[in-house]
């Protein structure tokens, strides 16, 4: 592990200390992939191939009942994903 960004020990549940070289190798041994976790970004996942820019709209009740319906059938995981589906599809962006 990167010692810069860990600190140098790790406190066990009993108590005793493990060095972060053996906390490495029990974590590889269970089978995680150390540097796919490492990747691992902050703040929200990308939108789209790049940094997303946030747009507000407004919808009434009428039309985000049926927003909220179609991304239900369609397994959506939320009104965002319903609004960026229709948009690409209405501008024939894949």
């Amino acid at each position: 592990m990167d010692s810069a960004f860990a600190p140098p020990a790790a406190h066990r549940d009993d108590g005793a200390t493990a060095a972060w070289g053996h906390v490495g190798r029990v974590f590889a041994e269970a089978g995680y992939d150390l540097p796919a976790l490492r990747k691992r970004r902050r703040g929200r996942p990308a939108a789209g191939d790049g940094p997303g820019k946030p747009v507000t709209v407004r919808f009434d009740e009428q039309t985000l009942t049926a927003l909220r319906e179609r991304a239900k059938q369609e397994g959506l995981a939320n009104e965002s994903e319903a609004i960026r589906a229709a948009v690409r599809a209405w501008a024939h962006v894949a």
